[in-house]
């Protein structure tokens, strides 16, 4: 799916249809009593964080969405009961967190049964607009589908003749970049079940909440003599005591508040280049190495910076129980590139393969959990903690064949943000990039330096195989 934000996903215009946890799932859910399994330490410091920052008094949202189409006027209760079946089938939907004893204590969570959860349909109105459709569906999601309030989810449709537009929004608490690409195809056949009249759907999977409290009982077991949390507390050093930006000028304003963003997204190499840059980089680990090795001698260019020092995402799922579970399965690894030992590309990608092989392990270890037993004070004043370039190829999802036909969107949230974050996408048809950045004109300037560079290093491998 390309990576993109609500106003460039091609909405069209049509009537829109909403659904919203029901009434009375929302009042049984205030009456539960407390599930034992504890939040993740990424959904609690993303919690956190969103608090923090509305206090400071700006209001940032941090939803990620999905956009796709069915064929022709969607038969609504049929589409209903897919969405319905498609949120008990992931526990993490029907799940939230309340503070304990005030917003200064803990975060406790709590979990409906299955037979509570129903949805509410609401039939908004007929948009003639395509802009103000985008808008109000992003207004619409802002208000719903925030960090700090529950239910934090939200399923609408635009429905005309020809086809049906579904759009849904997540709190990020929720769902990482993988559960996104999950849905299409997710949905699609529970839809196709609905209509034949059959209940035959996806199997069951496991559940992130599950996975939340081993993850934690796992981090729980280590302390501050850690040989983890020495190399984390070693990495901040070398970062003057914070965690790394994108380490070119972007023309923030020391003493400025926390600025607003812009995006940028375009495909930046098609499928031949691709491949090519694949096999180029595979005798070093592959497309992920080639990418950040890339970026390491381009904001060096930029830059200047004599080190590269970054914190590379990695997905947590890694036995394959937890392979088809929606969650926010996300850790990271610190690593460092001296630029003296990464002159050319080959070196470059040498030296961040054995970078990662170093310090991959570190991402088993929730970094807010590092950063509590470090001791450091870091009261966050953006959502962003640090800047980001990840890579991610998604050939291997299931329906991502079928995702140009049916205009499927990963939506991002662009609000607010003084960080980098960047994302690399193969696809069938190429690789897509998706980035955003303060909105300062060095930003735009440096990031679309960088993007361009970066497409030459990846089209200058082909051939060269």
């Amino acid at each position: 799916m390309r990576m993109t934000d609500i106003q460039r996903c091609e909405v069209r215009p049509g009537r829109l249809v909403e659904w919203t946890l029901s009434p009375a799932t929302v009042a049984t859910a205030k009456a539960l009593p407390e599930d034992s399994r504890p939040p993740a330490y990424i959904q609690e410091s993303h919690i956190r964080t969103a608090r923090s920052v509305r206090e400071d008094g700006l209001f940032v949202p941090t939803w990620l969405g999905a956009a796709f189409d069915i064929p022709g006027r969607a038969d609504l209760d049929a589409l209903g009961e897919a969405l319905r079946g498609w949120t008990l089938r992931h526990e993490t939907l029907r799940s939230g967190f309340r503070w304990a004893g005030g917003p200064g204590d803990s975060i406790r969570r709590f979990t409906l049964d299955a037979s509570s959860v129903s949805l509410h349909r609401e039939e908004v109105g007929d948009f003639t607009d395509a802009a103000a459709l985008a808008q109000h569906l992003q207004d619409r999601f802002d208000t719903t589908a925030d960090a700090l309030r529950w239910p934090n989810l939200i399923y609408t449709a635009v429905v005309r003749d020809d086809c049906t537009s579904v759009y849904m929004a997540f709190d990020h608490s929720n769902v990482d970049a993988y559960s996104i690409h999950r849905i299409p195809a997710e949905i699609h056949e529970l839809y196709r079940a609905g209509l034949a009249g059959s209940a035959v759907g996806p199997e069951p999977v496991s559940s992130y909440v599950d996975f939340c409290e081993a993850e934690r009982a796992d981090a729980d077991r280590i302390d501050a003599d850690h040989d983890i949390v020495a190399r984390w507390r070693e990495f901040i050093q070398r970062c003057d005591g914070r965690l790394p930006s994108f380490p070119v000028d972007l023309g923030l304003d020391p003493e400025g508040g926390l600025p607003t963003q812009k995006f940028m997204r375009e495909m930046m190499a098609d499928a031949d280049a691709a491949a090519a840059f694949e096999a180029y980089c595979r005798p070093y680990g592959g497309s992920l190495v080639g990418v950040l090795a890339a970026t390491a001698l381009i904001v060096h260019e930029i830059g200047g910076e004599p080190v590269y020092r970054t914190v590379v995402p990695f997905h947590t799922r890694v036995k394959s129980q937890w392979s088809q579970s929606v969650g926010w399965y996300v850790g990271g690894a610190p690593i460092e590139v001296p630029m003296s030992e990464a002159s050319d590309f080959p070196s470059a990608l040498r030296t961040v393969r054995a970078a990662l092989q170093a310090n991959r392990r570190l991402a088993r270890i929730p970094l807010a959990r590092v950063l509590h037993l470090l001791g450091a004070d870091f009261r966050p004043t953006s959502p962003d903690l640090y800047s980001i370039v990840s890579f991610v190829d998604t050939r291997g999802i299931p329906g991502s064949e079928a995702w140009t036909d049916q205009k499927a969107y990963g939506l991002l949230r662009v609000s607010y943000g003084d960080q980098v974050c960047a994302w690399i996408t193969r696809l069938h048809e190429g690789l897509w990039f998706a980035g955003r950045y303060p909105d300062t004109d060095i930003a735009q300037k440096n990031l679309r330096l960088y993007v361009e560079r970066l497409r030459d290093i990846v089209t200058g491998t082909v051939g060269q195989v």
